[in-house]
């Protein structure tokens, strides 16, 4: 686990655009990315839903996402990857604001700033929504390659935790979590077309 750290350690100083497209290749280097925004995107996230359960959901999602499409990212002058990362958790705070709304008959106040964090209509974020769309997703894939990014990336553990219970080795855990990304991806691409119908 030292090791683990300390590799991660050595990414502390790059920047974000950097660890994310270093995370394509190795993924534990996502946990980076992780570390420096997990309790900024929690705040931001209980601001417009008020509650740590649905907030922690929506915060897991971004995380998700941001992984799933990072060879969508395109650093652009005034829209860094702060900017973008932020832009996937509002929309999906907000979606999960409305379904709060709808099923729990709740009013929730929303910041005027939300609303202007909102992205652009005919970005590719239009029509993501949250957990429900993930657990779709994951139920779609074959269950080693579910069980792998449900590890990885819901419950946090690392590459070599991973390796140890499923009796694996690093190098094969790496293959099975690109596989098994691509085809996230897919179902996740393939929900968002069902949807468009």
């Amino acid at each position: 686990m030292r090791e683990v750290n300390s590799h991660l350690e050595s990414w502390k100083d790059t920047p974000d655009a950097e660890v994310l497209a270093a995370s394509q290749k190795d993924p534990e280097v996502f946990a980076v990315l992780v570390a420096r925004y997990e309790d900024a995107f929690m705040r931001k996230a209980r601001s417009i839903l008020h509650s740590v359960e649905d907030s922690e959901e929506v915060v897991q999602d971004t995380f998700t996402r941001i992984y799933v499409y990072a060879d969508r990212y395109q650093p652009q002058e005034g829209a860094n990857f702060t900017s973008w990362a932020y832009a996937i958790l509002t929309r999906l705070a907000f979606t999960r604001y409305q379904k709060l709304v709808k099923h729990r008959g709740r009013t929730l106040a929303l910041e005027p700033e939300t609303y202007e964090r909102l992205p652009e209509e005919g970005s590719f974020l239009d029509g993501l929504s949250v957990q429900n769309e993930v657990t779709v997703a994951l139920a779609k894939l074959p269950e080693q390659a579910a069980r792998v990014l449900r590890l990885q990336f819901l419950e946090e553990k690392t590459q070599e935790e991973i390796a140890y219970s499923e009796g694996s080795t690093i190098p094969a855990i790496k293959t099975r979590v690109h596989r098994a990304k691509k085809l996230f991806k897919k179902a996740l691409e393939e929900n968002e077309q069902t949807h468009e119908r």
